[in-house]
């Protein structure tokens, strides 16, 4: 069994459908995972920001406009004239769920993950069908059904040892070896939809790829390789042959969006090889993620946008790490902030943590502990990992640095723009 995960960049069009279908035909003992096609999901997350404001008029209006775009894609592949009804019966569920729910801010996770969650649940419909019209016959998985997660929403973890049984037992009997299932998403123990967090498909695709022992996982993307910097940012970036489980990780905890964080540990348990392989040409090699590398040998530069940095500051001067720490974590974590960033004295704890609608309710209640908190927000945070002199005297001297550390091997900053 091979895993293969296609982003929403990759199935944002009807041509990037047809490539999909040119990159698995002739296949077999296959599992697809597919995300959102282009920007549905921000588009959703704009009808979830209209239920949220209450407002049934506008979130209606633009699940319209998602349809339409679904629909133009639809058209293109197969012909006006084709309806698939599953795609029609999960907008109209999509529209009683904003009619029909009573909104209160408590559940909003909740919702935000039933919402979204309809993005991938299209575009694998569509795939799905795609491919049986054109010979690649395969079998749609509800990952609603097959990923067992924790009672979480919006990033939530898998049960691994329940999931096996359930995915195993979703393609069992198949008389298919292809499957089309979706990224990102899965279901609580009380049957809600959750999901992974952002970018959560590379996760979904490890998850199967464990439970199936499958013999590599690939990530098709609109990239050569994995690069060691973006080259929106770094011109000089340059392509990885190949990189190990370790510096992936520190990579995708940076801020690098090639791979997703939580991607690494279902690989690494099995020690199953990840290709990252361009999306526009098949017999390219790409660049692989494998357990038996030693090191990178080009630096890695990361910059991670769209940060916070909090100040805190303990009003009994207590020390921080010793008497509170668990206590602030815990509570970030409640709102569901990510820590990308600590650094600390006796009494003052310095946290670069992603952007969230929750920041300042975490801050209320922060403050309510007995901490003072100074916000500074769109910050970003660069990383460099197997830094050199010449790329020290480049960046570490900057002076919009407000924190700097620096080990060995990494250098770490935050700055403003």
């Amino acid at each position: 069994m091979k895993v293969y995960k296609f982003g929403g960049a990759s199935v944002k069009d009807a041509a990037g459908v047809r490539n999909l279908l040119n990159i698995v035909q002739g296949e077999s003992d296959l599992f697809i995972i597919v995300s959102a096609m282009g920007k549905t999901t921000n588009a959703l997350e704009g009808v979830f920001s209209a239920m949220q404001q209450g407002d049934e008029k506008l979130a209606l209006e633009r699940i319209d406009q998602s349809y339409a775009y679904h629909r133009s894609i639809i058209d293109d592949l197969m012909g006006a004239d084709i309806t698939i009804d599953q795609v029609n019966v999960l907008f109209e569920q999509l529209r009683n769920t904003v009619k029909n729910t009573i909104y209160r801010a408590s559940d909003a996770e909740l919702w935000y993950d039933t919402i979204v969650a309809f993005g991938e649940l299209l575009s694998t419909t569509i795939v799905s069908n795609y491919l049986n019209g054109f010979g690649v016959k395969n079998r749609w998985v509800d990952m609603r059904r097959a990923f067992l997660t924790e009672q979480r929403h919006k990033d939530a973890n898998v049960n691994l040892e329940a999931t096996a049984v359930r995915l195993k037992r979703e393609i069992e009997g198949s008389d298919v070896s292809v499957f089309v299932g979706q990224g990102f998403i899965g279901g609580a123990p009380d049957g809600t939809t959750t999901t992974l967090g952002r970018e959560g498909s590379d996760y979904s695709a490890a998850i199967v790829a464990n439970v199936l022992d499958a013999e590599s996982m690939s990530v098709w993307k609109d990239v050569d390789g994995i690069l060691n910097a973006d080259p929106k940012i770094f011109p000089d970036a340059r392509k990885i042959e190949r990189l190990n489980y370790m510096d992936t990780i520190e990579m995708a905890y940076s801020g690098a969006q090639i791979i997703h964080p939580k991607t690494i540990k279902p690989l690494q348990q099995k020690n199953i090889p990840l290709y990252v392989r361009p999306f526009g040409n098949k017999e390219a090699k790409g660049s692989v993620i494998t357990g038996d590398v030693e090191r990178a040998y080009e630096p890695i530069m990361i910059q991670k946008n769209n940060q916070v940095l909090l100040n805190l500051h303990s009003r009994d001067l207590s020390f921080v790490l010793e008497e509170k720490f668990a206590k602030l974590f815990a509570t970030l974590d409640s709102h569901r902030i990510r820590i990308n960033l600590v650094h600390n004295s006796a009494v003052n704890l310095y946290l670069a943590v992603d952007s969230s609608w929750h920041i300042d309710e975490a801050v209320l209640e922060l403050e309510a502990e007995g901490f003072d908190v100074e916000k500074t927000e769109d910050v970003e945070m660069i990383t460099i990992r197997y830094y050199n002199d010449e790329l020290y005297r480049r960046y570490a001297f900057d002076e919009r640095i407000i924190i700097k550390q620096s080990t060995p091997h990494s250098l770490r900053f935050v700055r403003t723009k």
